[in-house]
């Protein structure tokens, strides 16, 4: 947790208390608003250091080659049948 975070949610506590010291209503919407604006603070916190789009391309490009390596038993195997059907058909047609 940052340290604007903290910062942040310590103010959202304070201004809560003395909202709710002078009017409930008010205290209700500084509670609910102030928590959107701190939950705001922390998301925008770490909003730069995700992987760039370079990054999550190169690693969706590896799962996909993953993906296609495992499978490849089972796309010779269906290339075979076809094979297999497209003789049979050839033949019944030559007949």
């Amino acid at each position: 947790m940052s340290k604007r975070t903290v910062v942040a949610g310590a103010g959202w506590v304070l201004l809560t208390v003395l909202a709710f010291l002078a009017d409930p209503v008010l205290g209700a919407c500084v509670l609910i608003f102030g928590a959107i604006g701190v939950v705001v603070v922390q998301l925008s916190s770490s909003w730069d250091t995700h992987p760039d789009f370079e990054a999550r391309e190169l690693e969706r490009a590896r799962r996909r080659k993953a993906k296609w390596e495992k499978n490849a038993p089972a796309r010779e195997k269906d290339a075979a049948r076809w094979a297999a059907h497209q003789a049979r058909k050839n033949r019944e047609n030559a007949s």
